[in-house]
């Protein structure tokens, strides 16, 4: 595995993604002010945001134990496959809240589960 990015679950992207490119300077590689996501250049790891309720606002409203709802950050960690290094970490007894699932809009197949302090992480590959 190897560590591509940390994702920020934020409320309010607009002003984090003006925050990070206009204050802090950093290179955009994707997004702009008025995108859900956005990715920044850091070096060898970059950082990325998002709104902190990653699924269909409504859904999450009404499903208020949706697994991310609470998170304020991820760490990503870009794998050769999803479904082995799913079936390598089961075989570990790594507990997934999701398991390997294609997100077509995002382009990548992913996996989420929970390091032993909480702290989500996720597990991709393009697609």
């Amino acid at each position: 595995m190897k560590l591509s990015h940390i994702r920020l679950l934020v409320p309010n992207v607009r002003e984090c993604f003006m925050f990070y490119r206009d204050i802090l300077g950093l290179e955009v590689l994707y997004g702009n002010e008025d995108t859900p996501f956005a990715e920044f250049k850091t070096g060898d790891i970059n950082i990325a945001l998002e709104p902190a309720i990653v699924s269909n606002p409504i859904e999450t409203l009404r499903n208020p134990h949706e697994f991310c709802v609470n998170d304020q950050a991820a760490l990503i960690f870009r794998v050769d496959d999803v479904d082995a290094t799913y079936d390598q970490l089961k075989s570990r007894d790594v507990e997934f809240e999701k398991k390997p699932h294609d997100t077509p809009e995002w382009g990548m197949r992913v996996a989420y589960f929970r390091d032993p302090a909480g702290n989500l992480i996720e597990i991709n590959k393009g697609i």
